[in-house]
């Protein structure tokens, strides 16, 4: 009797009763739940300790592990001789990698000239000894007229990297701090021929960059996030370790891939003695993954998607009225006597400009993103006490964008798509 009856009485005293407050309940509901996925959203959006931002996306020469070990007459005394010796060990390894052979010595002053940063791998500071393991990063222009190197190089069109990681089996982006989102951050990519976009997984990166992204073919939204990063098209490396057993040895499996459609381009495997090995395998993979990709460019596999680039100009009729009136009265404003030339529309340029401190390249994107035409200005690659990168997102060319850096006081010079500037 009591199970027969149950299932009538319930569900008509139930919802009789709450019949006339549906709508109350829908709200309360409704607004719950908002509150719930805004919290989500803000939480996912300002999560700290995550973002590791880029450094050295400039063309300027690196030579890396030089191990110095000094004493001086304090602890200052000692680091300044530990850099000066950092210095003539770096110009003399750079100038054996690039020539073969033993170049000229050049005295401190002369390398003070063409030395635009000290990169700290590792250090020790005494009382009076000074032990390290540096890197010293030469200026491109000024080095290579001794070495005798080109100050131009040829690079590919702006690629956005997604460096994906998987840890039990769960692929990720920038939900956490990882040893492949570090390496990539730390690579050193003024000296490859590949021009990757790199962003540093902080704001709203985690939300437009994950690792569902990459398994979406629509061009539409992949469009949509080039424009935002100033890229042209995706390469997406993924790195996925495996671990024996505790404190054994573990195992990386990486994959090149490109573009919306995740197209593969090589795989390879690397191992190590324990997890202690692992920061180590992802900075020699990465190198290793920055070489597949311009051998891929080099055989001409990384083509930009047509569907990813407006190739096709906007047509006078396609603009607001306000723009094609403006356009239209034009020419009447302008003295015949001055050539004119065809409308550019947007584009993104790369701006490198000296970074001593922090005021510094908070002043100068102040000073670029007030600058008529100038739609965007940040820093993508930052490099504090050299040169740091920017990217500008201009309405012209660069001729244009050179033309009103200038304006502003800058001194510059171009080089293909890049500009450097300097007071």
């Amino acid at each position: 009797m009591i199970s027969a009856a149950f299932p009538r009485f319930t569900p008509r005293f139930y919802f009789g009763a709450l019949r006339g407050r549906d709508w109350r309940w829908a709200a309360l509901l409704g607004l719950l739940s908002a509150i719930l996925l805004a919290g989500i959203v803000d939480g996912q959006i300002t999560r700290g300790n995550r973002g590791i931002t880029p450094i050295n996306s400039s063309g300027d020469f690196l030579a890396g592990g030089i191990i110095v070990d000094v004493t001086g007459d304090n602890a200052d005394d000692a680091r300044s001789k530990g850099w000066r010796e950092a210095q003539r060990k770096g110009w003399a390894q750079l100038y054996r990698k690039l020539n073969g052979s033993d170049g000229p010595a050049l005295g401190d002053s002369v390398l003070d000239g063409i030395v635009t940063a000290i990169v700290v791998e590792e250090e020790q500071i005494g009382p009076r000894r000074y032990v390290a393991r540096l890197g010293v990063q030469f200026d491109r222009v000024r080095a290579g007229q001794i070495l005798g190197v080109s100050g131009r190089t040829l690079r590919s069109p702006p690629l956005l990297v997604i460096p994906v990681y998987a840890i039990d089996g769960i692929p990720q982006v920038f939900e956490q701090r990882s040893a492949w989102q570090r390496a990539w951050a730390e690579y050193n990519t003024g000296q490859s021929a590949i021009d990757y976009v790199r962003t540093a997984g902080t704001g709203a990166d985690t939300l437009l960059i994950n690792a569902g992204q990459t398994g979406r073919r629509g061009r539409v939204w992949w469009r949509v996030i080039l424009d935002q990063y100033g890229a042209a098209d995706v390469l997406t490396p993924i790195a996925r370790v495996e671990y024996s057993y505790p404190g054994g040895p573990i195992k990386g499996h990486f994959t090149a891939r490109f573009g919306p459609d995740s197209k593969l381009i090589s795989s390879f495997t690397m191992t190590g003695p324990s997890p202690a090995a692992l920061p180590d395998m992802m900075e020699k993979a990465v190198a290793r993954m920055d070489r597949i990709y311009i051998d891929a460019l080099a055989a001409g596999v990384l083509r930009t998607d047509t569907y990813l680039v407006l190739e096709k100009p906007v047509e006078k009729e396609d603009l607001p009225e306000e723009v094609a009136t403006d356009e239209d009265a034009l020419p009447s404003e302008i003295d015949s006597s001055v050539p004119t030339t065809t409308a550019v529309g947007v584009q993104s340029f790369t701006v490198q400009y000296s970074s001593p401190d922090v005021d510094s390249v908070t002043a100068t994107e102040r000073a670029v993103g007030g600058i008529s035409g100038v739609q965007s200005a940040s820093t993508t690659s930052l490099a504090l006490g050299g040169t740091s990168v920017m990217r500008v997102t201009f309405r012209g060319d660069i001729a244009a964008l050179k033309a009103a850096l200038a304006a502003r006081g800058y001194s510059v010079q171009e080089g293909g798509s890049t500009l450097r500037i300097s007071r």
